[in-house]
């Protein structure tokens, strides 16, 4: 593989493109778009998935471009500035339910993970991230759309307290369906998901800043400390504190 030039104004920090054997891996898998982008949220590097799917021969087409420039109307602004968001707090993203629409027309559901790229100071450099799709819900349904925001409500209110009634009433579901689409989706309970979507919360805080348990335990959703101590025990098999050593060496 020819070796890419860089975008000028791309940290050198950040590779433009993922090593050539990284690449090879996500261009055989045809149900998994994979991406790189720099701290402007265009891609540097892609698989050639995406590419086809957006219609570009080759997914050099891809890059300097972000997906504003690349995806339709509302689409391409949600998926731009869901990218910002990442690269300004430094959280990442983890199994939210997408509808991706294409400019063929296709459209179909998949979960996304995105998560911030830092360099050696842990400065947030840029953002990788991939979107896999859900075969069993390509069928474009009104409760599917329902249940993307559920998703998506979690993910925007880990802090807040949550109750499952409150969150079925969102999509119009009974608490016991909203459940059976959740453990459809994850294979884990309503209740379940949000304390692993929680638990990964507090990792990324707990790996990347400096900020105090108790204050982790509040933006986690947790207002008791020993609680939350408790929780992220039981889902680690660590203390926060232990995390949070280990993962820094």
């Amino acid at each position: 593989m020819k070796s890419r030039r860089p975008i000028p104004s791309l940290p050198p920090v950040l590779p433009v493109a993922a090593p050539a054997w990284l690449e090879a891996l996500y261009d055989a898998v045809p149900d998994t778009v994979f991406f790189i982008k720099d701290v402007d949220s265009r891609y540097t590097a892609a698989n050639q998935t995406l590419a086809t799917r957006l219609g570009l021969p080759r997914k050099e087409g891809l890059y300097g471009k972000t997906a504003q420039d690349l995806f339709p109307g509302v689409l391409g602004e949600r998926y731009t500035t869901q990218d910002r968001t990442v690269l300004k707090t430094g959280q990442a993203i983890s199994g939210v339910l997408e509808l991706h629409i294409y400019p063929s027309g296709e459209e179909g559901w998949c979960l996304t993970w995105k998560m911030p790229v830092t360099d050696e100071r842990g400065r947030t450099v840029g953002l990788a991230g991939m979107s896999r799709d859900l075969p069993a819900w390509s069928v474009v349904k009104p409760e599917n759309r329902k249940l993307a925001r559920v998703i998506d409500h979690i993910h925007r209110h880990l802090a807040e307290p949550m109750r499952i009634p409150d969150l079925a009433g969102l999509a119009g579901l009974s608490a016991y369906q909203l459940d059976a689409r959740v453990r459809q989706l994850f294979g884990v309970s309503t209740a379940q998901f949000i304390i692993r979507t929680r638990i990964a919360r507090a990792c990324q805080l707990l790996q990347r800043g400096k900020e105090a348990v108790s204050a982790i335990a509040l933006a986690s959703g947790y207002s008791d400390q020993a609680a939350f101590t408790r929780q992220f025990r039981q889902s680690t098999g660590l203390t926060p504190l232990q995390y949070r050593n280990l993962r820094r060496g």
